[in-house]
C-alpha cells in the first residue's frame, strides 16, 4: 500500500530522495485521517529546516495540524498548484509532494513501507 521507494517519519510524512535532493509529502494514513484538505500553508523557497522542524500546516474540515520536516536541508521548491487544488493531497498523497529539498542532514532513522505499515496498524 505504501510506496517502497518513499521513506516515512512517525508523524506520517513521506520523503522521496535521490542524491542530496528530496521531496516531501504526507502518507495516505495522514490524508485519511485529516479527511477533506481545503488549505495548505506552506514555506518560503530557501528556508532552512532541520530534522523536525515544523515547515507549514495542512488544514482540513476536520482539523488544522503541522508538518514536519522529515530531513534537514533548505526548500528548493514549493508544491504551488496545491495552493490551488489542495484536495489532490486526498486523491493521490503519495504523489502530490508538498515541498522540494536540497538535503544536508542523514535520513538513517526514518521507516520504510514495512515499517511504516506496521506503525499505521
Amino acid at each position: 500500500m505504501y510506496p517502497s521507494d518513499l521513506k516515512y517519519t512517525k508523524d506520517h510524512e513521506w520523503v522521496k530522495i535521490a542524491g542530496s535532493d528530496a521531496r516531501v509529502g504526507i502518507t495516505d494514513y495522514a490524508q485519511k485521517q485529516l479527511g477533506d484538505v481545503v488549505y495548505l500553508e506552506l514555506p518560503e523557497v530557501g528556508r532552512r529546516l532541520n530534522k523536525g522542524d515544523v515547515f507549514g500546516t495542512i488544514e482540513s474540515v476536520k482539523a488544522v495540524s503541522e508538518l514536519y520536516s522529515p530531513v534537514s536541508g533548505e526548500v528548493t521548491e514549493v508544491n504551488s498548484a496545491l495552493g490551488q487544488k489542495p484536495e489532490a493531497v486526498n486523491a493521490s498523497p503519495h504523489d502530490s509532494w508538498m515541498i522540494a529539498m536540497k538535503v544536508t542532514g542523514d535520513a538513517d532513522d526514518l521507516l520504510d513501507a514495512t515499517q511504516y505499515t506496521e506503525l499505521t496498524k
